[in-house]
């Protein structure tokens, strides 16, 4: 009787087990966070409009994106990308009181930088 049963229930327990499942196809698996979009990641970030859209873009993916005030947003051109300043509600009277990124003109990538 035991023996009988043994094959149904390995197979019942291999469905249970993470990793007898099928693999996800990549289409189902979810974005990583903080990716930039992937608009600006093809045309890349050569003017400050298209560095602007990508801080945006950024921005919107944080937890915490109504700290931030992209209006009042600074842009420095550099060689080969952009410095930005963007101030937060949240750090009004506080110095440094804005958060810093850098946007890459030829990839149009975002990434956080650390303000002293």
């Amino acid at each position: 009787m035991i023996k009988s049963l043994f094959p149904l229930l390995v197979s019942v327990s291999c469905l249970t087990l993470p990793g007898c499942q099928q693999p996800q196809s990549a289409a189902s698996k979810p974005e990583p966070e903080g990716a930039a979009s992937a608009e600006a990641a093809q045309t890349g970030a050569a003017t400050e409009a298209a560095a602007r859209s990508a801080v945006a873009a950024y921005v919107r993916q944080q937890p915490n994106a109504a700290l931030f005030q992209l209006d009042s947003a600074r842009f420095m051109n550099l060689d080969t990308l952009w410095q930005v300043m963007v101030p937060r509600t949240d750090w009004a009277k506080r110095m440094p009181n804005a958060a810093a990124f850098e946007v890459s003109k030829k990839t149009g990538r975002v990434t956080t930088l650390m303000v002293k």
